[in-house]
């Protein structure tokens, strides 16, 4: 029998903001001229993707307010989750982290290489 995971019950904290456009995502890739900008693709599918998803919630507890999050939902979003890989140049995964610095890629992850000290610890390296 196979689960299908869902989280649309799901809380996605206030400092996670939708990307709904490829101009948000323009928007965002320019302000991480001048903060870091953290780029969560999550599948609403996917339970990798849900415990990826508690991990970035759990690093949001006590992240830095420097960085700009950003929630890109690759079921419905897929025109920028698609722009995203050709802007950023990073292989498409889902879950996947991207942190931006200047428009560009300094540091990826996906999967269950997606935990909150993982995140941490790159924020720490590339802040």
């Amino acid at each position: 029998m196979m689960m299908h995971w869902v989280c649309y019950d799901r809380n996605v904290p206030a400092t996670l903001t939708p990307l709904r456009s490829v101009a948000d995502l323009d928007e965002a890739l320019a302000q991480s001229a001048k903060n870091p900008l953290l780029l969560f693709k999550h599948s609403v599918e996917c339970g990798t993707s849900l415990m990826a998803l508690d991990e970035l919630k759990r690093h949001l507890e006590d992240a830095s307010d420097a960085v700009l999050y950003r929630l890109i939902t690759v079921q419905t979003e897929r025109e920028v989750s698609d722009t995203t890989v050709t802007r950023l140049g990073v292989p498409h995964r889902s879950p996947q982290v991207i942190l931006v610095r200047a428009g560009e890629a300094v540091w990826n992850a996906s999967h269950l290489q997606i935990t909150a000290e993982a995140l941490r610890a790159a924020e720490l390296r590339h802040i």
